[in-house]
């Protein structure tokens, strides 16, 4: 019986400790594509246009049906840097990537011109139907020779993929080190919507208003590295990156249609917010120096890249690179500290460089994996799955973490009865036809200790 009854407890303390509500929806060895013949991915391959080992997806947008995925261009080989996969197609989990709008939009002209789309790593889909494109502009970043074509913002129509509006950043705005990592999009209204794109290479934000088809830079002490956390370890990996501005979370607009914009570097342990009535211009901006604020500090070893904030929650969720998880914090806190930041998901197999995060329009949570570091400084096994999307609803995701919207008075019976199911569970497995009883003091002693560990962890 004491054995029997250790690991009942065992059971219970590692169910507590995972409570992991995400679900792996997609996985893939290596990233393929939907080519129009099975003769043309062959030529593909022999010309070396599309080389399998050298893909790597790196952002993800939800919009309605489809799941759209980017290949930046760090190295050779990749045939479309935006595609697309359709979620109501449910047969197969490693689904091959159709380009996005077309080909042709990925094509490099007889005459040398630069595709429509070269390079993003990551987009947003706003509630407009537009899908907004922060195109880095640059090939083979990881490769002697680096072809570098000027930064930009694509705008697509999701009703009809027409190509809305491309804007180039002006030369003043891009710096010799600039990358443009991700993108945050202000949509309150369509018309007089803004973008932000953080600039990683050289510590900065760019401004874009739709209304005025016009962008501006803004610079801050706290967009640069912090020199004491740029030393990263994934996977036995050990390396160090400067990583400026990356993380950007836009909240809901508060009663002057302003939203407050969550940031990091990725190269920091802390948090930031300013508000986005001091973005949208420039003077005010650089004015206004005070309007940024220091949140708090995730703790050692905790590096983010991606972050997002579910509007209707008011959840930040931002990635843990060096800890393979995902964490987040209710920006309804009047605190940013480790007490009240919860962990959401952690895996050292599953989760290793988690690097992308959405909320979709139906309140769904999307996470990409895609160990980065073991693809830049190692090689990646083939024969093993390499990257992962997994989804959960987001009441679900947060749940018996700090980030729980659910009241109090709920959370403890939500816990308890996910306790009972687990003790039965356990029982039936390991004695199903006992007739083993557990006392209801020992039930409580193990729910304690449970609700304890699952506190501190």
């Amino acid at each position: 019986m004491g054995g029997f009854k250790t690991l009942i407890l065992l059971q219970l303390v590692y169910f507590c400790g995972c409570m992991d509500q995400l679900h792996i929806l997609y996985e893939w060895k290596q990233l393929d594509f939907e080519f129009p013949t099975p003769e043309a991915r062959m030529q593909a391959i022999e010309s070396k246009s599309f080389i399998p080992e050298n893909n790597i997806p790196m952002g993800i947008e939800i919009y309605e049906d489809r799941l759209f995925v980017t290949v930046p261009r760090w190295k050779s080989g990749v045939p479309a840097s935006l595609n697309y996969i359709n979620l109501k197609d449910n047969s197969t989990t490693s689904p091959k990537l159709i380009p996005y709008p077309s080909w042709a939009a990925h094509s490099i002209g007889m005459d040398g011109k630069p595709p429509e789309i070269v390079s993003p790593f990551r987009v947003r889909a706003d509630r407009c139907g537009r899908l907004w494109v922060l195109d880095n502009g640059k090939m083979g970043n990881l490769e002697k020779n680096t072809t570098k074509f000027p930064p930009a913002l694509i705008i697509y129509d999701l009703k009809n993929d027409n190509l809305i509006r491309k804007y180039v950043f002006p030369a003043d705005q891009v710096k010799e080190d600039s990358g443009f990592a991700n993108i945050a999009v202000e949509d309150t209204d369509c018309e007089k919507t803004y973008a932000y794109a953080g600039d990683v290479g050289k510590p900065g934000l760019i401004v874009y208003s739709w209304e005025k088809n016009e962008s501006w830079r803004i610079s801050h002490h706290y967009f640069h590295p912090d020199p004491l956390a740029c030393d990263f370890s994934v996977k036995g990996f050990n390396f160090s990156w400067t990583d400026a501005l990356f993380g950007l979370g836009l909240s809901a607009p508060n009663a002057d249609n302003y939203s407050t914009l969550y940031f990091h570097p990725m190269a920091s342990y802390d948090e930031f917010s300013v508000s986005t009535m001091y973005l949208r211009n420039a003077s005010i901006a650089e004015a206004n120096f005070g309007a940024f604020n220091v949140l708090g500090s995730r703790g050692p070893n905790a590096q983010s890249s991606v972050s997002f904030v579910d509007p209707k929650t008011g959840v930040l969720f931002y990635s843990l690179v060096n800890l393979n998880a995902v964490a987040c914090w209710k920006t309804s806190n009047k605190e940013y500290l480790m007490k009240n930041q919860g962990r959401i998901y952690m895996n050292e197999v599953t989760m290793v460089y988690p690097t992308d995060i959405k909320v979709d329009y139906n309140d769904n949570l999307w996470i990409l994996s895609n160990r980065m570091p073991v693809w830049m400084y190692g090689r990646l096994n083939p024969e093993e799955v390499n990257f992962r999307v997994f989804s959960a609803p987001v009441v679900d995701a947060i749940s018996h973490t700090a980030c729980d919207i659910t009241p109090r008075s709920d959370i403890f019976d939500k816990f308890v009865n996910k306790i009972k199911n687990a003790t039965n569970s356990v029982v039936a497995k390991i004695k199903p036809n006992s007739g083993t009883a557990i006392s209801p003091f020992s039930i409580l002693s193990v729910l304690f200790i449970s609700w304890i560990i699952s506190l501190t962890i």
